[in-house]
């Protein structure tokens, strides 16, 4: 993609609902990050720079200032005295912190970054299952017993159910015993919780994902490994295909 040195773009205004919800730095950087990860901003594209934005913003230099840096460590921007900050290349965006899963489910994510994601979630939690399987305590048990019961109880159309939701995922991360996998359980989780928020957003009535959940906490339970893998595999292939069925009713809606 070709860089643009000369773009100079101006960050959006943000309601004062989103300012009460974050505080005002976060609130100033997650507006910018939308807007990279969306593509309003390009690579390369010159952000104003502290005085002309904190102006239009009405907002403190030292606020702006510190949305910046917010950025910078997510990898979205990169700053240099005497230039100012640019839009780095996606390749530098950290894609597993959760706060950038969370912008690039705020629009419609392109084709490729959803595929992309789901191919690492087959990469890790299919393998994390087979571990929990062999590796798991009559805690974890518990502890994924109980998010598939608040599932049950609130389904995935409520932030209880996801909650539980979220819960399962993690304890089964831990479960798996490897240091490194449990490393990455928030990015991993993130990106469950923002894709289920995103499809319930964009179809109402979706498939119900309980069973899939259901069948991976059985062979984990059964001490199988290799069954566990294959449920874990489906649980992840299903919920991609949820994805693509919740984006087409998006786009083709039925009519009443």
């Amino acid at each position: 993609m070709p860089l643009s040195p000369r773009r100079k773009v101006r960050p959006k205004t943000h309601s004062g609902a989103h300012r009460k919800a974050l505080r005002l730095h976060g609130a100033i950087a997650s507006d910018l990050g939308v807007s990279i990860v969306s593509g309003r901003y390009l690579p390369g594209d010159l952000l104003e720079n502290e005085i002309e934005a904190s102006e239009q913003l009405k907002v403190s230099r030292t606020a702006y200032r510190e949305a910046i840096r917010i950025l910078n460590a997510k990898g979205l921007v990169h700053s240099r005295p005497k230039v100012g900050t640019r839009v780095s290349l996606p390749e530098s965006w950290q894609l597993f912190d959760p706060d950038v899963l969370s912008w690039i489910f705020e629009f419609d994510p392109d084709d490729k970054l959803l595929a992309d994601l789901v191919e690492v979630r087959k990469m890790i939690e299919p393998e994390a299952a087979a571990l929990a399987a062999v590796r798991r305590t009559q805690a974890h048990l518990d502890g994924m017993r109980q998010g598939i019961e608040g599932m049950a109880k609130h389904t995935l159309a409520t932030e209880a159910g996801r909650l539980a939701d979220r819960a399962f995922h993690t304890t089964l991360l831990r479960a798996s015993g490897n240091a490194f996998l449990i490393t990455l359980t928030s990015g991993i989780v993130a990106a469950i919780n923002w894709t289920t928020v995103f499809k319930q957003r964009e179809n109402p009535r979706p498939r119900n994902a309980l069973p899939d959940h259901v069948r991976v906490f059985k062979a984990i339970e059964a001490a199988d490994p290799r069954r566990a893998h294959e449920a874990m595999y489906s649980l992840v292939e299903l919920a991609y295909l949820d994805t693509k069925i919740s984006r087409r009713a998006k786009k083709h809606p039925r009519k009443a």
